[in-house]
């Protein structure tokens, strides 16, 4: 099994495992750093390791929490051992002043995070520890052993489709795609070199018990017309393979909605696409306490941009603008930014903001890469006209443009805009109608799956996309 489904997101099985065993490395290094700090003796560290063990854990999770931030586990995939290792450090850098202000909040519970030292070592054993670990997981565990061998039931146009979506190593983490085997297509669409063939007489359980098949994806371009082996695949089903139809794999592998593959049909009977009335409550303190938190934490910032935006065009010079965003079920309310254009930026009407726009100040250049232009859209989120976590508002002109041209794009108002959202995270800054379209199927993932988890976890990963400038312009 590749994925595990927790409060309706999908979550990485290995990273999972990976993520427990870079805890307890961690929970060790301080152990370690205790040890050769203040005890020296095992049989004395054996005897007193309970007053260790919340300083440890303490240590472990910290570190876990700005793993995750900084993506950590995912980077594998694209960056290599390398680039993982590298945002392991970043990490363990980042986590020191965070573990000493949690000594100083709790000293009582928390006593060894704060001795002399004992962070800066553990920091120092843990790196070395998570390398250990991570070369061993991953010489051990090796690529395919929690990915799951897929046939795709279909060989044409939807099927070449769902092929070229799955092409990155990202959406491809869960799954090795043995071939496609042709269901009632007029024409084959995928590289004949990839189907897969019946021998004479074997049936479809044959075939799957011949390539040690364990998911089959229905990926066939028109089921009204018949075609698909009901009776072949009720067999596969009862004999333990998983049956799944291709949007909702699509789903599951790329944590996006596939607009080309469903219907009104799909969205009325999918689970998901509501919260219960705990859980918007939830939602809302988080949105509080997160946003008070941040304003806490980055008004020195604000006022920093204020002077420099008035340094740069003077002190008659606006330093904030409104326009009209479309909020939730299309009511109309206006969000508050850091001016990061000139002030004549729009004489000729709305455009899209491109990338290398010369409009851009130079205070807007910077401010803009930092995110820290988004920043007074905080009180809109106090004032309950945005979420925390949500799809970004448009503006209505756009909105009305792009209604019309891409389907299911106004079921994006069905929850409140967000000050960062999935698709931030997943996808970079949208200028023009193809980027927005693919912005939406995010956008529609978190949708049907929202829940506090998946808004922590925004939460937590915007810090990536705020340190690596990820879709800024």
């Amino acid at each position: 099994m590749a994925h595990v489904r927790l409060f309706r997101h999908y979550l990485h099985v290995p990273f999972l495992i990976l993520g427990l065993l870079d805890f307890l490395a961690l929970v060790l290094a301080l152990y370690l750093a205790v040890f050769f700090r203040y005890f020296g003796d095992p049989a004395m560290l054996a005897e007193y390791w309970t007053y260790v063990l919340p300083s440890a854990v303490a240590f472990g999770l910290v570190n876990l929490v700005v793993m995750v931030a900084l993506a950590v586990h995912q980077a594998k995939l694209e960056e290599g051992l390398t680039g993982m290792m590298l945002r392991t450090i970043m990490t363990l850098i980042l986590s020191l002043p965070l573990s000493y202000v949690l000594a100083f909040l709790l000293p009582d519970y928390f006593w060894y995070l704060g001795g002399e030292g004992v962070v800066t070592s553990a920091s120092v054993f843990g790196f070395l520890m998570l390398g250990i670990v991570r070369s061993l997981f991953f010489r051990l565990i090796g690529a395919n052993r929690f990915r799951r061998r897929v046939l795709m039931l279909g060989a044409g146009r939807r099927a070449y489709q769902m092929e070229q979506e799955l092409q990155s190593p990202m959406n491809r983490k869960g799954f090795v795609l043995v071939g496609f085997l042709p269901a009632n297509e007029d024409s084959v669409q995928v590289d004949e070199q990839r189907l897969c063939h019946q021998k004479k007489d074997e049936d479809l359980p044959g075939l799957i018990d011949r390539l040690r098949i364990d998911e089959i994806v229905i990926a066939v371009d028109d089921r009204r017309h018949g075609g698909l082996p009901m009776e072949g695949l009720l067999e596969c089903r009862m004999r333990g393979v998983r049956i799944i139809e291709g949007a909702s794999f699509y789903e599951r592998e790329t944590r996006k909605v596939a607009l080309e593959m469903i219907t009104s049909g799909w969205l009325v009977f999918s689970e998901g696409f509501s919260l219960s009335a705990i859980s918007r409550l939830s939602k809302r303190l988080i949105d509080l306490s997160a946003s008070l938190v941040l304003l806490a934490v980055t008004w020195p910032l604000m006022l920093l941009t204020v002077i420099a935006i008035k340094f740069e065009d003077g002190l008659k010079a606006p330093v904030l603008y409104s326009q009209e965003r479309v909020g939730l079920n299309g009511r109309i309310f206006r969000v508050h930014k850091f001016r990061s254009m000139r002030t004549d930026a729009e004489k000729g009407g709305a455009v899209w903001a491109q990338k290398d726009d010369d409009r851009i100040t130079r205070v807007g250049h910077v401010i803009r890469k930092v995110r820290i232009d988004e920043l007074p859209q905080i009180f809109n989120v106090l004032k309950g006209e945005m979420a925390f976590v949500g799809p970004r508002p448009e503006r209505p002109v756009f909105v009305d443009q792009l209604s019309e041209s891409i389907p299911f794009y106004s079921e994006r108002h069905r929850v409140k805009p967000g000050l960062t959202g999935w698709a931030q995270l997943c996808f970079a800054y949208a200028d023009s109608e193809e980027d927005t379209r693919e912005k939406l199927r995010y956008d529609l993932y978190y949708i049907k799956n929202q829940s506090l988890l998946l808004d922590i976890l925004t939460m937590v990963q915007t810090v990536e996309v705020v340190l690596f400038k990820k879709g800024a312009q």
